[in-house]
């Protein structure tokens, strides 16, 4: 009996789909704040200070999508602008103590969200997804893993 490797193109697009339709059911009503900008203020949360370059890179997003998320996410009172203290034509963004409660409390909504999901789930389905975080994490962070070189090469 042949062990058959998993088609991973097969694998990419129902991951893409599960997790689209997932962050879909977890979104909260439209008053709250959208994933991009919760993303972008918790990145600020944990890394900041830090230039809109850098965080439009490691948001993923192109520079003018991250003007705009910092435009909102400073009406809002979230985040404040400093000078870049290596650059005086720069600023850096920081996040506001209402900002930082505001990702608390995005990511309290999340989970509660995500935790109905799952609750009726049978508890071998539960195992299957927490083995899978650790994995899902990585590739969420753009972390690459080396597979193992093959042999005869």
């Amino acid at each position: 009996m042949s062990h058959r490797q998993p088609d991973r193109t097969e694998i990419a697009a129902r991951l893409a789909a599960a997790v689209g339709r997932i962050n879909r059911r977890a979104r909260t009503d439209s008053a709250s704040l959208g994933y991009g900008l919760v993303s972008a203020l918790a990145t600020i949360q944990t890394e900041g200070p830090l230039r809109p370059g850098d965080l439009s890179r490691i948001e993923v997003v192109t520079k003018p999508t991250m003007t705009r998320i910092l435009t909102e996410l400073e009406q809002r009172g979230f985040i404040e602008r400093e000078a870049d203290p290596t650059d005086g034509r720069a600023f850096m963004v920081s996040a506001t103590p209402a900002g930082i409660a505001a990702v608390e409390r995005a990511r309290s909504d999340r989970t509660g969200i995500v935790a109905g999901l799952i609750a009726d789930l049978p508890a071998e389905d539960v195992d299957a997804i927490a083995a899978a975080l650790g994995a899902l994490e990585r590739i969420g962070q753009g972390e690459r893993t080396q597979e193992a070189p093959t042999s005869g090469s």
